[in-house]
């Protein structure tokens, strides 16, 4: 063996680093769930019925709401299209854990769980997914919501925010989906938790109504409504004049409660494999 091959072998190997075997991974995983989507597209379809009737029949049939007074905006339409984009960002995101689910049904869980994807990768990936399916609801929405004669005042900045709210409550709710997921392993159990958290949120919030003709008790409860931040964020940037500061300090405890909220969706993988 020649000198130069002893020193070769005798030299520490360089640990790989986890940052890009994460973004490898994420990467890999989020193309496997679209290529899944492109196979099955009415699943987008499917998840923008709801909030369109919202928008074109209860928008025209509730647009005297705007006439009472105190009420937010001159316009329910204005008023209501960032509730609609919410709508749809949270029932869309409030789903996400079907997918691990129909894995766990095929045995495909239990495959990536013993492969080298991190764990992580596993989360942010569905995460991700999600996020790309909002975007393109939101996207599809907004020009409708223009011919009803919704104006959106903050311009192109306030079309990043309101983006931006929708993307973050996604990743909120997806990872809180996934996390129950894990945990109950029943489409069931999933789909009756969801529509359990998913509906009183809603309601709970200045989505379809101005909370300050609301009773109090609405009111109180809606400070502390992750899907109420997404709405007033969302809104407050499409106003000609927005107060920054608010909707900043919304996209704060949004971001926050993502970093939470993946966390414990992360760590949910652990309680699947003690008891797999």
């Amino acid at each position: 063996m020649s000198e130069l091959t002893m020193v070769r072998q005798s030299r520490p190997t360089r640990p790989v680093s986890a940052a890009p075997a994460l973004l490898a991974h994420t990467a890999f995983l989020t193309a496997r769930l679209l290529r899944g989507f492109w196979r099955m597209p009415v699943y987008l379809v499917m998840n923008l019925v709801q909030p369109m009737i919202w928008l074109l029949l209860f928008g025209q049939l509730f647009k005297s709401i705007a006439d009472i007074p105190g009420f937010a905006s001159g316009s329910y339409v204005d008023f209501m299209t960032p509730g609609i984009v919410m709508m749809m960002a949270l029932f869309g995101s409030a789903w996400a854990g079907t997918s691990y689910i129909q894995d766990m049904d095929r045995g495909v869980m239990d495959r990536l769980l013993t492969s080298p994807a991190s764990r992580g990768a596993l989360m942010a990936s569905t995460m991700l997914f999600q996020a790309v399916l909002t975007v393109i609801q939101t996207a599809v929405v907004l020009p409708i919501a223009g011919l009803t004669g919704a104006k959106f005042d903050g311009g192109w900045a306030g079309l990043a925010i309101l983006f931006l709210a929708a993307i973050l409550l996604t990743f909120v709710f997806s990872a809180l989906s996934n996390a129950v997921a894990l945990l109950a392993r029943q489409q069931t159990a999933l789909i009756g938790i969801s529509q359990l958290l998913s509906f009183p949120l809603m309601f709970v919030s200045s989505a379809i109504m101005d909370t300050r003709l609301s009773p109090r008790w609405v009111r109180d409860l809606a400070r502390f409504n992750p899907f109420e931040w997404a709405v007033a964020a969302g809104r407050g940037a499409l106003q000609a004049s927005p107060d920054w500061g608010s909707v900043w300090g919304d996209l704060g405890l949004l971001a926050a409660l993502v970093v939470v909220m993946g966390g414990l969706a992360t760590a949910a993988f652990r309680a699947y494999q003690r008891s797999a």
